[in-house]
C-alpha cells in the first residue's frame, strides 16, 4: 500500500468528498478540500476527502491534483510576503508599545523557523486520517504506517544517503547525538570544537573528549583537527562531531576535508546540520560523512521530530536508545524468570513507543517542498538577504558583527565576507544586547534572539571573554543601553555583561523584514529606545 496526500479544488473520480468542493473558479477563496488517496494494487485509487479546507486554488474541474494556495505564492505570485516559501503566521500582527500594531518579523529562525504553509496543509490533510503505527490491522493505521515509511525514505533521498545507511527519527537534533552518544562503541574517543553548539558539545559524557580551540579559518580547522588525530590509535574507535553552518556566526564550516582528515586517521565523523539543513543542500555521499543530524523545528517542521541518518552498524550493535514496545522484535519470559528480548536490528531499534508520525510526515514535506523549490534559487535569494544586512549594519556607528573566519565588522565598500547561511550576530557599543533586542520587539515588532545562543564558549571567545568562564543565556544587568535617560539601569558595580544580538531568516522571511531589522537598529543606535526597560525574570521588557 503506497499515500498519496495531496489537497483538490475538485474531488477525483473516486473520491467521495466530505465538504462542499464543487468546482470554484480560482481566486474566489471558496473552500477546497484535502484529500488522501491510498494506492490498494487494483489499479484505481481508494480516496477520501477531509472536511478541513483550505484556502482555494488555480484549476477547477479536473481529477488531476490541484495547485495549493501555498504552491502558487511559493511560484512567484507572493503578494502577502514576498518570500520564495510562505509560511504560517505571515500575516499575524503584533502590538507596539508606542501605540498600533505591525506585521511580526520573525527574524529568529536559528532558533526555531516557522512551518511552511505547504507543511501545514499537509499535515491537516492527514490528521483525520491518523492511525497508530506499525500496529493495527485498520485501514488508517496501514495508511500512516505507510506514510510514516514512506517518509523515511523521502528524507533518506533529501540527504543523499548511501543504500545502506539508516534513518532513525528522533526528537531533535539534541536527542539524534545524544542517541548516537549511546551507540558509541567502548574506548571510543571523541573530538568537538568549542565552538560548537551545546547539542554538539555536551552529549559525550561516557567517552573520552579531546576539545579543539576555535579555529580563526576553515584551513586552521583543518590543520587542528589532523594535528588532534595524528597521534591516536589507529585500532581504537574515534568520532569527529562538527557543525556544517554556526548557529552563532552562520558561518559555513569545511564538512567535506574535516571528513577527510577524519577518515585519514580512522575516525567516524557526525555532521550537526541543524542549521545546514534549512539553507543548503546536505549530500551525505559528496561530503563523505558518516551521521547526519537534524532537527525538523528548523527545517519549517515544528512537529517535534528531528533526524539521525548515516551507517548502521554501531547504532546496530547498541542497547536500543529507549526499551520498550516497537524497538523489541521477540520477548519471551525465562524458565527461572525474568525475560529474554530479540531488539530490531533497523532503525526501529532507537524509535521505541509510538511514533510522531505527524512530525515525521511534517519533515518530509518540508525536504519535498525545499528539492521542489530549488536550493539554487533559495542559496542565492538568502545571499541576498545576508548581504543586505550586513551593509546595513556597516552603516551604524558601534556596531560589530561576530566571525569566527574574518571579515567580522562589515565594510561599507563591501569587503568579501566569509560564506555562511542566513545567521547574523552582533554587538553594538554601549548598547546592553538584551536591551536592544526588547527594543526591537516592543518599538517595532521584531523578534531577533539576545544571549549566548547555547554556544557559551564560542559567544565568549568571539566577544574576548574567558571561554572557561560560566556564563547563562538571558538578560545580565550590564552597563545601561541608551542613548538618553531611559533604559535598562545597572546593578551596582556590574560590568558590562557577555550576550550578544543574533538574527536569522529563511526562505519565508520577505525583504521588509529585514529592511525593517536595519533601519530599526540603525535608529535605536542614532536617538535611543523610546520607551523604559527593566530586567524581569532573567529578560529585559517593557517597564509597563
Amino acid at each position: 500500500m503506497s499515500v498519496r496526500l495531496r489537497t483538490t479544488a475538485t474531488p477525483a473520480s473516486a473520491c467521495v468528498p466530505a465538504c462542499d468542493c464543487n468546482a470554484a473558479p480560482a481566486g474566489t477563496g471558496a473552500p477546497a478540500c484535502a484529500c488522501v488517496c491510498v494506492s490498494t494494487g487494483t489499479g484505481a485509487p481508494a480516496c477520501a476527502c477531509a472536511g478541513a479546507c483550505v484556502p482555494a486554488c488555480a484549476g477547477t474541474g479536473s481529477a488531476e491534483p490541484a495547485r495549493t494556495a501555498a504552491a502558487d505564492t511559493a511560484a512567484g505570485d507572493a503578494p502577502c510576503c514576498g518570500a520564495p516559501l510562505p509560511v504560517l503566521g505571515r500575516d499575524v500582527t503584533v502590538p507596539l508599545v508606542t501605540g498600533g500594531e505591525v506585521t511580526y518579523a520573525a527574524l529568529d529562525y536559528a532558533a526555531s523557523a516557522p512551518a511552511l504553509q505547504r507543511v501545514w496543509d499537509d499535515v491537516a490533510a492527514y490528521a483525520p486520517y491518523y492511525g497508530s503505527v506499525h500496529r493495527g490491522a485498520g485501514y488508517l493505521s496501514q495508511l500512516s504506517t505507510d506514510l510514516f515509511e514512506s517518509s523515511r525514505a523521502t528524507v533518506h533521498a533529501f540527504l543523499d544517503c548511501r543504500e545502506d545507511d539508516q534513518v532513525v527519527f528522533t526528537r531533535s537534533t539534541t536527542d539524534s547525538l545524544n542517541l548516537l552518544a549511546g551507540a558509541l562503541p567502548g574506548g571510543c574517543e571523541v573530538f568537538v570544537f568549542e565552538t560548537e553548539h551545546h547539542a554538539s558539545l555536551l552529549p559525550w559524557t561516557d567517552a573520552r573528549v579531546t576539545y579543539l580551540d576555535a579555529p580563526r579559518t576553515p584551513q586552521q580547522a583543518v590543520r587542528a583537527l589532523e594535528s588532534a588525530l595524528s597521534g591516536r590509535d589507529l585500532g581504537a574507535p574515534a568520532l569527529v562531531c562538527v557543525t556544517g553552518a554556526s548557529n552563532v556566526t552562520g558561518e559555513l564550516w569545511p564538512v567535506r576535508e574535516l571528513a577527510a582528515v577524519s577518515h585519514a586517521h580512522g575516525a567516524r565523523i557526525v555532521l550537526d546540520a541543524a542549521q545546514l539543513a534549512p539553507h543548503h543542500p546536505v549530500s551525505v555521499r559528496k561530503l563523505g560523512v558518516d551521521w547526519v543530524a537534524f532537527s525538523g523545528h528548523k527545517l519549517y517542521a515544528p512537529f517535534g521530530s528531528g533526524v539521525l541518518a548515516g551507517r548502521a552498524d554501531w547504532l546496530r550493535d547498541a542497547e536500543p536508545y529507549l526499551a520498550g514496545g516497537g524497538a523489541s522484535r521477540k520477548v519471551s519470559r525465562r524458565a527461572g524468570g525474568g525475560v529474554d528480548v530479540e531488539w530490531h536490528t533497523t532503525a526501529a531499534r532507537h524509535e521505541a513507543g509510538s511514533p510522531n508520525v505527524i512530525g515525521v510526515y511534517a519533515i518530509a514535506s518540508a525536504c519535498r517542498a525545499l528539492t521542489e523549490a530549488g536550493f539554487d534559487a533559495l542559496v542565492d535569494r538568502e545571499r541576498h538577504l545576508v548581504e543586505k544586512v550586513l551593509a546595513g549594519l556597516a552603516e551604524v556607528p558601534g556596531v560589530r558583527v561576530l566571525s569566527l573566519f574574518g571579515g567580522g565588522t562589515p565594510s561599507a565598500s563591501g569587503g568579501r565576507t566569509p560564506a555562511r547561511v542566513g545567521v547574523v550576530s552582533f554587538v553594538v557599543e554601549g548598547w546592553n544586547s538584551s536591551h536592544l533586542a526588547a527594543a526591537l520587539s516592543a518599538e517595532y515588532g521584531i523578534g531577533v534572539r539576545d544571549g549566548l545562543f547555547c554556544a557559551h564558549p564560542l559567544v565568549r571567545t568571539l566577544l574576548g571573554g574567558d571561554p572557561q568562564q560560566p556564563g547563562e543565556c538571558g538578560a545580565p544587568e550590564g552597563e545601561r543601553g541608551e542613548r538618553g535617560e531611559t533604559g535598562v539601569r545597572p546593578a551596582e558595580g556590574a560590568g558590562a555583561p557577555l550576550n550578544a544580538i543574533r538574527v536569522s531568516f529563511g526562505a519565508g522571511t520577505p525583504d521588509e523584514h529585514v529592511e525593517r531589522f536595519v533601519r530599526a537598529v540603525g535608529e535605536l543606535v542614532r536617538d535611543g529606545a523610546r520607551w523604559s526597560y527593566r530586567t524581569e525574570d532573567g529578560r529585559c521588557v517593557p517597564a509597563v
